[in-house]
């Protein structure tokens, strides 16, 4: 499903969600979604041309607001929640989806401090100010983090890291807000463009019982009911949304 008509997951009209990454793949996906679902969202990006882009996209009616910066930013990411809660008042939700791709070539320590520590910091600036009852979040993580091994010893460490973080917050923040997290497996995203035609992309596609990608708005819709009401007792979860790769290994 790619369309939200005749789709109802609870969100109240004055609800506000905040996602990183929205300019591309799986956190466009879930801006895009979650303004036909009727959410108030703060869609935030490193890159100003995707958030023109998915600005130019939709007709939100004023409920978008687009915030450029680096998460790993303290000053950048307080001057966006500033802007944000200007607007819109105290976002309910919050989607940790930003983080940098497997293939870029980063030290380990650095890309600890901006995929874990980012997620970690835009966390602890969200639920600083006073919650709605029903605030959740959630963490896109990846199935490096919990069975696959990638080639890159940052990212796998980084994704299971990011998952126990998760755990940790369902477990002592759950009075404030609900922590979940969403586990891709291939999906095809921008990051991911070409490898399905590689030697390695056609070897994994071939042990994926469903024999294809995920698509973004396969990630969006699971990442949208875990903040919704209709999710309301769902905590510590780590949802795996990869076409039943992870079984066959």
């Amino acid at each position: 499903m790619t369309t939200t008509e005749a789709v109802d997951l609870g969100f109240a009209a004055t609800d506000t969600v905040i996602v990183t990454g929205a300019g591309s793949g799986i956190g466009r996906s879930v801006a895009r979604l979650g303004l036909g679902l009727g959410l108030r969202v703060s869609a935030w990006d490193l890159h100003a041309e995707g958030l023109a882009s998915l600005a130019g996209e939709v007709d939100a009616g004023g409920r978008l607001h687009t915030h450029v910066g680096d998460i790993a930013d303290e000053a950048t990411m307080a001057a966006g929640f500033a802007a944000v809660r200007e607007e819109f008042g105290n976002p309910a939700f919050l989607v940790n989806n930003a983080g940098p791709a497997s293939s870029v070539p980063i030290g380990f320590d650095d890309a600890m401090r901006i995929s874990v520590g980012g997620a970690r910091t835009m966390t602890e600036a969200w639920s600083a100010a006073e919650l709605a009852p029903h605030a959740a979040m959630v963490t896109t993580a990846s199935v490096a983090g919990n069975r696959i091994g990638t080639e890159s010893d940052w990212y796998s460490a980084a994704k299971a890291a990011l998952t126990g973080y998760v755990r940790h917050l369902a477990a002592h923040r759950a009075n404030a807000f609900r922590s979940n997290a969403v586990a891709p497996g291939m999906t095809d995203t921008p990051r991911l463009a070409g490898f399905a035609e590689t030697e390695t992309g056609r070897r994994i596609l071939g042990r994926i019982p469903l024999g294809r990608m995920g698509t973004p708005d396969e990630l969006a819709w699971p990442i949208l009911f875990l903040l919704s009401p209709l999710a309301a007792y769902v905590n510590g979860a780590v949802l795996v949304v990869d076409g039943g790769w992870t079984v066959t290994q």
